[in-house]
């Protein structure tokens, strides 16, 4: 009944010079926006929106609880100027870490929004493997905040790319979904093809340090249409999870030989030393 009050209003405010056609599309533009909402409420009501850490219901998407946030450590200075792992004290501007200065990665430097731990676990699961993309936009103001005085008009936003097998069996690659939310509010380039993963690799999460550099060794490679974009460039590689920085350093290591003149990485998370387990 309310479509036909509709209906008619709309005919009797175009007069007669009105089409059926142009009644049409604006009863169908309507409709479609009226069932979007009506579906919009029934989802709620049977699944409301919950807390990705804490699951406590939230009052709308992509929204973390007050204990959600409570729970969550985000990475502050002081930390190494190369890896971004936080220091328990301030050693001063430029310090690095044992581990970088006896092993320095492939990037120049890495930067990353949040500690790994129980809380951040949760949130890097189900952004990942539980289709909880409306949480990218959080995840990447996040990320934008922790990569201050990175991103510039000259750099370049390259995502860490799934090999085409897993990409087909997750459906999306989220990387590239943070690539995108970051370069929006940013003057830097998104680069979405900028790498490939020609080499399907296994999970790393099992292996070792030296294991994680060896699975990935040879696996990326940068798209020969790409490279002008590439040569010269100061490249940010996008991930969601650092651990020891093999992958990272892997995918630097291929860009540096394309001709990027710097490569840093940003990521949502960082395993540290002590806290939760490799992913």
């Amino acid at each position: 009944m309310g479509m036909l009050l509709a209906c008619g209003a709309f005919w009797r405010s175009q007069g007669k010079s009105a089409s059926v056609a142009a009644v049409q599309t604006q009863l169908f533009r309507r409709a479609r926006k009226g069932l979007e909402v009506a579906g919009g409420a029934v989802l709620r009501g049977l699944a409301p929106p919950s807390c990705p850490v804490t699951g406590e219901e939230v009052s709308g998407p992509g929204l973390l609880s007050p204990a959600g946030w409570r729970a969550l450590h985000f990475i502050e200075r002081p930390f190494c100027a190369r890896c971004g792992v936080p220091f328990a004290a301030d050693y001063g501007a430029g310090a690095e870490c044992p581990a970088c200065l006896a092993d320095p990665p492939a990037f120049d430097r890495a930067r990353a929004a949040l500690v790994y731990d129980e809380a951040s676990h949760a949130l890097v699961v189900g952004f990942k493997h539980a289709d909880r993309t409306e949480l990218a936009p959080m995840f990447a103001g996040w990320m934008r905040r922790a990569a201050a005085g990175l991103l510039t008009a000259d750099s370049v936003i390259a995502p860490v790319p799934l090999h085409r097998r897993r990409l087909v069996a997750r459906r999306y690659n989220q990387s590239a979904l943070l690539a995108a939310h970051i370069a929006r509010r940013t003057p830097a380039v998104l680069c979405q093809d900028a790498l490939t993963r020609v080499r399907a690799t296994p999970p790393q999460k099992e292996l070792s340090a030296e294991g994680r550099r060896r699975n990935v060794a040879g696996a990326f490679q940068v798209s020969e249409k790409r490279r002008p974009r590439i040569r010269n460039a100061h490249v940010i590689l996008i991930d969601d999870v650092l651990t020891t920085g093999a992958t990272l350093s892997a995918a630097a290591r291929c860009l540096a030989n394309a001709g990027a003149a710097r490569v840093d990485a940003l990521v949502l998370a960082r395993v540290v030393k002590g806290g939760v387990g490799a992913i």
